[in-house]
C-alpha cells in the first residue's frame, strides 16, 4: 500500500511539472448538467469533448466529483481525436464517503500523454479543462 501511495505521489509530482495546456483551436470539452449516483455508490457523470490530433500520444477524459467538501475520480474515458463531437461518460464506485442526490460540481480534463518525464513516465499535456455544476438524481 505504501508502494502505490509512493507512486501516485511521484506521478502527481511529475504531472505538476507537465507542461502547460496547449489546445488546439479544435479542442473543447463539456459536463452535461446532472449526473446519476445509484444506492450501491456507483456515480455517472458524462459531457462532450472535440480533438483535432492525438498523434503525439493518447487522449483521455477525466473526471472528478465534489460534493460537500469530498472529492473522488469518477473514471476516465479514451478520446477519439478526429474533429468530430463525441460524448464521454465515466463511472466510479464510490462508498466512503458516498455520494447523495442533490448539487455538486465536476471537474473534467481532456488529457493527452505525450513526452516521457525523467523517471520514464508519460507526462500529461492540457488540452481543455471543465469545471461545472451538476445535479445528481
Amino acid at each position: 500500500m505504501r508502494l502505490r501511495l509512493a507512486l501516485a505521489a511521484g506521478i502527481l509530482l511529475v504531472a505538476a511539472a507537465a507542461p502547460a495546456a496547449h489546445a488546439g483551436p479544435g479542442d473543447e470539452l463539456s459536463v452535461a448538467g446532472h449526473g446519476t449516483v445509484a444506492d450501491d455508490g456507483t456515480v455517472t457523470v458524462s459531457g462532450t469533448y472535440r480533438c483535432l490530433d492525438d498523434s503525439s500520444g493518447p487522449v483521455f477524459v477525466s473526471s472528478t466529483l465534489v460534493q460537500e467538501g469530498r472529492s473522488a475520480g469518477i473514471g476516465g474515458t479514451r478520446a477519439v481525436c478526429d474533429g468530430l463531437e463525441h460524448t464521454w461518460s465515466n463511472t466510479a464506485v464510490v462508498k466512503e464517503p458516498g455520494y447523495r442526490a442533490g448539487d455538486a460540481r465536476v471537474k473534467a480534463t481532456l488529457m493527452q500523454l505525450t513526452a516521457t518525464g525523467p523517471l520514464g513516465v508519460p507526462l500529461p499535456g492540457f488540452l481543455a479543462v471543465k469545471d461545472s455544476d451538476v445535479t445528481l438524481r
